[in-house]
């Protein structure tokens, strides 16, 4: 511990602080520079944040079902609804249902004389082994066979035969006291008799202890429907059925009609959405180059944040960390190559060769940096009319003229998250030479620890200089302390 200013009576202390401050001011500069430089990573990265969200938004731009997407109406909704994906041909299609497909299930014919939570070989059940069959996509037999393990519970059991892969589930209705047994899939897989087959000569355990009989299985059916009117007779081992790119699924027995469109809003909600998606973008980096830069506004050192005000600290630090990419090439030659990106015309081989076409164009405000702005109308006119077209105006992987406008969009996306990466790195990159920001920050620390070294070795030598001066001043005075009492004495 230090203690200054005994003999001197000066404070010590606060004259060394004083001194270290003043020597602390190019350290100061150092952690405001280096502060500087994290701030401007973190707002790199967080560009390159938006421009990767404005990437995989691409690839939604690039699928056929944004500009072919399907709408299906029917007339019976309670007995048959569909889907359609891309491919599927508009018109009407007439679907007649006259079975649904069922699942396979059997129950106790009378109350289960068991717990189902004590053991079963405590109760009496002496059967070992029981075996039942199920059949295959190929109508082949599968059999499974069990034995009941050493302290086994009825309804451990059930769920052991029920976790099993055999497309069977078991279980014990508490309220009725019966044993439930049915397939975990609709249809007919065994077209000579029951889904679930479990001879009860050999399997006493299913009649004489679960009170199952083979013979009381109902269901196991294919679903059955007519198409368009004709008498072709069509099955489903489940209720739904692929045809012509139309998912139909049968909710009950009757008739519909149904009618494929050009889902036009679901096309022209995810066009929109990639629109405001670039023009959220685009205003990211329109801003990044118009902040003002303040640079009377350092960041903040710890001693000159103990004198102020959280609301001042934040106000300060706003205008500290504005303007931090202003002037930033890699952003500005970006914004640029991304408009670039739409000016171009595409040989498509079809009526739409370019963005205005379709009703989208770039603002003529300059303010607004390049924004796309939709005529709605003329863009749902075009998604009715030729959603095809749409389709090849925007995505085709060409290299040439026939690249589409989001291809040549994701290529300069991907150039400028590229050169964003190599100046500020990611979220990934723990180690500072992998980008150039982190090179300087790695210097600065390096420059920062050797300072603060030198500033310790500083400090130590004010130290030692003031209490040398200390112990030169207290042995004077025990001189004069001396002489004085050797005066007083000789008097």
């Amino acid at each position: 511990m230090r203690v200054g200013g005994l003999a001197t009576g000066m404070d010590i202390d606060s004259i060394v602080n004083k001194l270290m401050t003043a020597e602390r001011i190019p350290l100061d500069k150092m952690q405001q520079d280096k502060t500087m430089l994290e701030w401007k990573r973190d707002a790199f990265r967080d560009v390159n944040k938006k421009l990767s969200e404005l990437d995989q938004m691409i690839l939604n731009m690039k699928m056929s079902s944004t500009y072919n997407s399907k709408m299906v109406s029917s007339s019976n909704e309670g007995a048959v609804t569909a889907s359609g994906s891309s491919s599927a041909s508009n018109g009407s299609y007439s679907i007649e249902v006259t079975q649904l497909a069922k699942n396979a299930i059997n129950m106790s014919t009378a109350a289960v004389d068991l717990d189902p939570n004590t053991s079963l070989k405590e109760q009496g059940v002496q059967e070992q082994k029981f075996t039942f069959t199920t059949y295959n996509e190929k109508g082949e037999a599968d059999t499974h066979n069990y034995t009941i393990q050493d302290g086994e519970t009825l309804n451990q059991l059930l769920k052991r035969v029920s976790d099993d892969d055999n497309n069977v589930r078991m279980f014990f209705d508490d309220q009725s006291q019966r044993v439930i047994m049915e397939t975990t899939r609709t249809g007919n897989y065994n077209p000579d008799g029951k889904e679930i087959v479990f001879y009860e000569g050999s399997n006493a355990f299913f009649k004489n202890t679960l009170n199952l009989h083979m013979s009381k299985e109902q269901g196991g059916t294919d679903a059955k429907f007519k198409y368009n009117n004709t008498e072709l007779e069509l099955t489903s081992k489940t209720n739904d059925y692929q045809l012509n790119g139309i998912n139909f699924q049968f909710k009950d027995v009757g008739s519909a009609n149904l009618t494929v469109t050009n889902d036009v809003e679901s096309s022209f909600e995810s066009i929109m959405k990639f629109v405001d998606k670039y023009n959220e973008v685009v205003e990211t980096l329109n801003e990044s180059q118009r902040e003002e830069k303040y640079r009377d506004y350092p960041p903040l050192t710890d001693e000159q944040k103990k004198d102020m005000s959280e609301d001042e600290i934040e106000l300060w630090e706003e205008r500290a960390k504005s303007g931090l990419l202003r002037g930033e090439s890699a952003l500005s030659s970006g914004l640029f190559s991304m408009r670039q990106s739409w000016y171009s015309s595409v040989d498509t081989g079809g009526g739409f060769t370019s963005l205005t076409q379709i009703g989208i164009e770039t603002s003529k405000d300059y303010m607004d940096g390049g924004k796309l702005v939709v005529n709605e109308k003329d863009l749902r006119d075009a998604l009715r009319e030729d959603p095809a077209g749409v389709q090849k105006l925007f995505s085709n992987s060409d290299e040439n003229e026939s690249r589409g406008l989001v291809n040549r969009l994701e290529d300069s996306l991907e150039r400028t998250i590229n050169q964003i990466g190599e100046r500020a790195g990611n979220d990934t990159h723990t180690t500072l030479e992998n980008y150039t920001l982190g090179k300087r920050m790695k210097d600065l620390n390096e420059r920062i620890s050797a300072f603060e070294d030198r500033l310790v070795v500083r400090e130590n030598r004010y130290w030692s200089q003031f209490t040398a001066m200390e112990s030169a001043i207290s042995r004077m005075n025990m001189q004069s302390a001396q002489l004085m009492s050797q005066f007083g004495g000789g008097m």
